[in-house]
């Protein structure tokens, strides 16, 4: 990862500096952290929370300013925020049980009452936040994925057959550009992200927001590998969250293969896991 070995070369004093700042004790890392480094936190007058040091890239920009639309509903609240350094600190959540211990219809039942908590209408770009920065808009990041995707297909020898590029990218263009109404939507919503709490029953964290439509925000729970890995489980998991939430089905499904094929690579790894949700999808075995 470009920019990874400066970055963690740095985080010791980061961490140094958010803790004298805030005035923290911390624990050692939480195992889950993948571009982050995620700490426990316990705060002078007992709160517990979580510090979190991003690594910074572009999807994660604008988590602190989603947390702050949500306002704690359906999602963990932010207690502060260091831009500069990239470094949140969030509300902690206990017992911290991730969504996927659930049995997927117990799981989706959770989703179908946290979803529309979540999209919340805004405006492209939000005065109220310090540094006026707007949310990514579902249509600029299509116009990235559209160019990278070819790309990343080439740089890695072609792993997969290009009908499925080709598909993604006219999906993705057709439904980039007839969307609904646009409101705050998660690109890593998946199972791993949703933990038990003792506020809420379940909170959402570690938000990669974009404005987009709401067939859009299902995209990774159908995708995501964490309630099962399977034709018949991805299929359920379109259907029942489409038909429940009143969203159109075609378009939750065009947006999964779409998304699913612009995550396919990550650097020079194949996720293979992603071709064959995209097959699932279009009916292949």
């Amino acid at each position: 990862m470009a920019g990874g070995p400066e970055w963690l070369a740095g985080l010791p004093e980061r961490l140094a500096t958010c803790a004298a700042r805030w005035s923290l004790r911390v624990g050692p890392p939480f195992g889950y952290g993948m571009t982050s480094l995620v700490v426990p936190a316990d705060l002078p007058d007992g709160t517990r929370a979580v510090l979190k040091l991003q690594f910074p890239d572009q999807e994660s920009a604008h988590e602190a300013t989603a947390l702050r639309h949500w306002r704690g509903e359906g999602a963990v609240r932010l207690l502060a925020h260091d831009p500069d350094r990239r470094a949140l600190l969030v509300e902690r959540c206990d017992p911290g049980t991730p969504l996927h211990a659930l049995p997927l219809d117990d799981a989706l039942d959770v989703m179908v009452g946290l979803l529309p908590r979540l999209w919340v209408p805004v405006a492209p770009v939000d005065a109220g936040v310090p540094s006026g920065q707007p949310f990514t808009t579902l249509v600029d990041a299509v116009a990235g994925w559209t160019v990278r995707l070819p790309a990343a297909w080439e740089r890695t020898g072609r792993p997969y057959d290009r009908r499925f590029v080709d598909l993604a990218l006219d999906l993705l263009a057709g439904l980039a550009g007839s969307q609904g109404a646009q409101v705050l939507v998660n690109q890593d919503l998946h199972a791993a992200n949703v933990l038990r709490a003792e506020r809420e029953p379940w909170l959402v964290i570690d938000p990669k927001p974009l404005l987009g439509e709401r067939e859009f925000s299902l995209v990774p729970m159908v995708r995501g590998t964490e309630l099962g890995h399977s034709a018949t489980a991805v299929r359920r998991r379109l259907d029942r969250l489409s038909a429940e939430l009143g969203l159109d089905r075609e378009r939750v499904r065009g947006w999964t293969i779409g998304h699913t094929m612009a995550w396919s690579i990550g650097g020079d790894k194949v996720f293979h896991d992603h071709i064959e949700v995209v097959r699932w999808l279009l009916g292949e075995r």
